[in-house]
């Protein structure tokens, strides 16, 4: 980390500070007005428009209310999301090596997604909601669509929500997650009905382009978003599947039978744009510039034992030439391993992500949607093939890479391959996944639900929030057991974490709140507790 040393070692010494606001204070946090006079906000929509780009740019969160940029990200996700899900690890020992990589969970760090979601992002969206509901129906149908992708993710982090009460006047009570799903497609049903009626009445109006940075260039128009609520659709049914598998049936039914369609082209990506924004990738910062991103032991496996041509894509080779080393690595694809308790800094040398400022940071694309339409059609939501469905995933993130071979790749029946770490034997692991990146027809639905799983994982990179929630959901890619335990008990050292616990301001400051939440999740709040999604099978 480069920002804010004295706030991460208050964190380490058990302290809160930067997180001492309460949750019930929500409404009042974001006084930043984006640098615009009054006046000008009222023309050109921009009194409409600006909140929006603060939530664009909060999603992946990279807005600055005046505390600094790219250090939130980390300790919201690169610490959490990005390493729990196998992709990542960075190569500083925090806390000696025992903090949330040997589920030493960080109290400061975990509850960081949820507070800067709400204290500064949620805002913008119960302002967006006020300017445009009356008067501005399109607007108001992209603040829905908005609001389910910001708010899925803290959920999916969580379980329960603030969502359908917030900003209430009787206070911020939540939803449980199976309430704030269905309130999710609900918001999704009226962003897209708002849309959709002001384009038949307006066809040849497109006032929101000018405010858009999440869908390509070429490709701002009020259609686009109505094709990405059916993808964000397709993907919370999918997310169900086990939890309620009527609505989740019903939900796929009705993202494949709108009119407008899915994002399915290679260059369908939904992505916060770093072109002329104003908006920087906060991982690529950490990357590049702090130099605190590298290859997981888990992605080197997978990816390393396919011989995938997208490896070069995500990461670079080592440059290795520590004196200590026991295996080669210069030249090659060198992983972290997550959980083993490292206390030096030598894998400083290990393989660092490409991944650069002016990347823009993904939020969903077609490959993705494919993976889930494979996923559908294996469960029987649709007529479609599965095996198809999944090659076009492979291809469509090929694509989207630009790597080459994809016809070769999809004929392979390489496999994963061992962990052999750089330093100490001792933190060795045989490979835990076994399939391989050939569709087989004769294979059980667990076997091609694996498959699936393993290649939406791959082709999700770097956005480690969806990645974990997937893995968490269906336990798939089988992932390296870390070797430290750290969680006291409560997270098995086989699954790892279920979620990220809520944090002690809320507590301490709001305990009516903290009480509903923790009745809301059903279980202790602590990190091996499962979310309702999260029910230990997949058929």
């Amino acid at each position: 980390m480069k920002k804010n040393y004295k706030y991460i070692a208050a964190i380490f010494l058990g302290g809160l500070i930067g997180f001492s606001a309460c949750t019930d204070d929500f409404e009042s946090y974001n006084t930043n007005q984006a640098g615009f006079p009054d006046k000008s906000k009222e023309q050109e929509f921009n009194k409409y428009g600006i909140p929006l780009g603060v939530v664009q740019q909060g999603i992946y969160f990279n807005y600055d209310w005046g505390g600094g940029k790219n250090w939130p990200f980390q300790v919201m996700q690169n610490l959490s999301a990005d390493m729990f899900s196998g992709y990542v690890h960075d190569f500083n020992p925090f806390n000696e090596g025992r903090a949330n990589t040997t589920y030493n969970m960080q109290d400061g760090w975990n509850g960081s997604f949820w507070e800067n979601t709400y204290g500064y992002i949620m805002t913008e969206i119960q302002k967006s909601e006020d300017l445009t509901e009356k008067d501005y129906p399109s607007f108001y149908g992209i603040t829905q669509i908005l609001k389910v992708e910001l708010i899925h993710r803290v959920s999916d982090l969580y379980g329960p929500v603030v969502y359908t009460q917030f900003g209430s006047k009787t206070g911020s009570m939540p939803d449980t997650q199976a309430a704030a799903y269905k309130a999710f497609f609900e918001d999704l049903d009226n962003g897209i009905g708002l849309i959709r009626a002001y384009m038949e009445a307006h066809p040849d109006v497109e006032n929101f382009a000018k405010f858009d940075i999440l869908m390509p260039q070429g490709k701002r128009t009020y259609s686009e978003w109505i094709k990405f609520a059916n993808s964000l659709r397709l993907r919370l049914a999918v997310r169900i599947a086990m939890a309620d598998p009527q609505l989740a049936a019903a939900e796929a039914k009705k993202a494949f039978a709108d009119a407008g369609g899915l994002l399915e082209d290679d260059n369908d990506i939904v992505a916060v744009s770093t072109d002329g924004t104003g908006y920087n990738n906060p991982f690529g910062e950490i990357n590049k510039g702090w130099g605190e991103v590298f290859l997981n032991a888990n992605m080197e496996s997978y990816m390393g034992g396919y011989e995938d041509p997208r490896l070069p894509k995500y990461f670079d080779k080592a440059a290795g030439g520590e004196g200590t080393e026991i295996v080669p690595v210069k030249g090659t694809y060198k992983g972290i391993r997550q959980g083993t308790g490292f206390k030096h800094k030598n894998y400083s040398k290990h393989s660092k992500s490409t991944v650069a400022q002016t990347t823009d940071a993904i939020l969903m694309t077609a490959a993705e949607v494919w993976f889930l339409r494979a996923e559908a059609a294996l469960r029987g939501w649709s007529s479609e093939n599965p095996g198809s469905c999944y090659e076009n995933g492979v291809k469509a993130s090929f694509a989207q890479w630009g790597a080459k071979e994809v016809a070769t790749y999809l004929e392979s029946t390489k496999t994963p391959k061992d962990y052999l770490d750089a330093f100490d034997a001792s933190f060795n692991a045989k490979a835990v996944g076994t399939v391989t990146p050939a569709w087989d027809n004769a294979a059980t639905n667990e076997e091609k639900l694996e498959k699936i799983i393993t290649q939406k994982w791959i082709a999700c990179f770097p956005e480690g929030c969806e990645a974990w929630a997937e893995q968490r959901r269906t336990g798939y890619p089988k992932l390296f057991p870390v070797l430290v335990n750290d969680s006291q008990g409560t997270i098995d050292s086989k699954l790892g974490p279920r979620r990220l616990n809520f944090f002690v301001g809320i507590k301490t400051a709001n305990p009516d709140q903290y009480a509903a939440l923790v009745t809301a999740l059903g279980g202790a709040d602590n990190c091996g507790t499962r979310l309702w999604w999260d029910t230990g099978r997949n058929f």
